[in-house]
């Protein structure tokens, strides 16, 4: 019985089968994670573009004029927090856009994201 060995396991081959199989699986799998996060960063955004936009009108019918800054938004109430742009993931990347002329007090009218990457469907998201 000196002679007769009996291992078991596995051997160095099936192990580094099991790994390349693994390795080749997750790779097939982080451009699909990633693209769904960018989607997912692309309906946020756009989500909150709404809902700035909205309280920007929202303030200018209370008030009859524009908010200087979008601070004065959460300082007056209408929205609790200045979102955070998911793209740029900080909050003063915003890019305002300001009345101008005679008739109004310069204030802001429009917001856009900060971001100069292109979206998905080939415009960029600082034009959305």
């Amino acid at each position: 019985m000196l002679g007769k060995s009996n291992k078991q396991g596995f051997t160095l081959i099936e192990l580094l089968l099991v790994l390349t199989l693994v390795a080749m699986l997750a790779g097939l799998a982080v451009p699909i994670v990633s693209k769904s996060i960018q989607r997912a960063k692309g309906a946020t955004l756009k989500e909150d573009l709404f809902v700035l936009r909205k309280t920007i009108n929202d303030f200018y019918a209370d008030h009859a004029h524009y908010p200087q800054t979008l601070v004065e938004l959460v300082n007056e109430g209408y929205i609790r927090t200045l979102p955070i742009d998911p793209l740029t993931e900080r909050y003063d990347t915003w890019q305002l856009e300001y009345t101008t002329g005679d008739d109004a007090e310069d204030g802001i009218i429009d917001v856009r994201s900060g971001y100069q990457g292109d979206a998905p469907d080939g415009t960029r998201y600082s034009e959305w």
